[in-house]
């Protein structure tokens, strides 16, 4: 393994110190979570989605399936019963932002948001696998493990903020085979 693919030492220390039973997976360089389920040959459901979301003035670090996309008035509100407060707007922000406010390189954000000093919102249809595959903050590693221990290493919150989104495959032509006379 290369130095420039290991896993980010940050968070094998997390998640060593935590005990927490997990896989690293190591794969070819992918950027976004439909690149890692076909990658990796998991269902769309396995695969969690991390997206840096800023409610109002406050950054949270939101996960869902990759086969759902995200709602934000459902995200508001679940947000707002959260933190006592009345979200007024949500927003996914720049690559810029997300750098500055993270302190981390384009594109590598772990869905491990204590590793980000960032509170953890999960959809509750994560729950609906034992097992899904969560972003390492690299390219080429992803991590797998146990939903309801990453929900508890992370004292996620979970809500119902996500709406399955319709993927069109593209359809492989099969060639007919021409009988023989």
């Amino acid at each position: 393994m290369s130095k420039k693919t290991k896993l980010p030492a940050k968070l094998e220390e997390y998640l060593n110190k935590a005990g927490v039973k997990h896989n690293v997976l190591e794969h070819r360089t992918v950027y976004t979570a439909m690149d890692a389920a076909a990658t990796m040959k998991k269902k769309m459901g396995e695969i969690a989605k991390s997206l840096l979301v800023q409610a109002d003035r406050d950054y949270f670090l939101v996960l869902l399936p990759a086969d759902y996309n995200l709602d934000f008035k459902k995200l508001g509100k679940c947000l707002g019963a959260q933190t006592g407060k009345k979200i007024k707007t949500v927003k996914i922000p720049g690559e810029k932002v997300m750098s500055k406010v993270l302190k981390i390189k384009s594109g590598t954000m772990s869905a491990f948001g204590k590793l980000h000093n960032l509170p953890v919102v999960a959809d509750k249809a994560l729950t609906r696998v034992k097992k899904a595959v969560f972003s390492s903050g690299g390219f080429n590693h992803s991590i797998e493990m146990a939903v309801k221990d990453f929900i508890k290493l992370e004292n996620a919150v979970l809500g119902s903020f996500g709406v399955r989104k319709r993927i069109k495959m593209q359809k492989v032509n099969k060639i007919k085979k021409s009988k023989k006379r």
